[in-house]
């Protein structure tokens, strides 16, 4: 009967860092200048802000973030996502409480990671003066009168 109280313990308990962490986070997102469109993609649905704002997103997201605005090169930022010392005590919690099936669970949630960088912040670049065009060919002379042959 023990036995089995302890593995009904360690189900409900099942991901540690699920339970201690969550399975999102916020990210923060900001600029130079502001007023940049965001467009995080990797999410069920993407999702645009205006700089500076900020995001929920699933900490196993595969995320990047496009940045765009009249004027200014776009810029990408890809997010990684790194064992942070919450996640990974709670990671290591699994092997006391939560088992094989804590570690499972937080593995497929990505509960023990958060994304980095975040805060995203970026500086955009100005785009290139526009080239300044050609002015209009000039019209070509007409060819001088030919000189008479001498001797006719």
């Amino acid at each position: 009967m023990r036995s089995f109280g302890i593995v009904a313990l360690s189900v409900m308990l099942g991901g540690c860092a699920s339970v201690t962490r969550g399975t999102t986070e916020n990210i923060s997102i900001s600029s130079t200048p502001s007023g940049v469109e965001a467009v995080v993609s990797g999410l069920e649905v993407p999702t645009t802000c205006t700089t500076p704002c900020s995001v929920v997103v699933k900490r196993n997201a595969d995320i990047s973030i496009a940045f765009q605005k009249e004027g200014y090169e776009p810029q990408i930022v890809p997010l990684g996502r790194d064992i942070q010392t919450g996640g990974a005590a709670g990671f290591a919690g699994n092997l006391l409480l939560g088992g094989v099936v804590g570690m499972g669970v937080d593995a497929a949630t990505g509960a023990a990671t958060d994304h980095k960088p975040n805060p995203v912040i970026v500086t955009m670049q100005p785009s290139p003066a526009p080239r300044a065009r050609p002015s209009a060919p000039r019209k070509p002379r007409p060819p001088a009168a030919a000189a008479p042959e001498a001797g006719t």
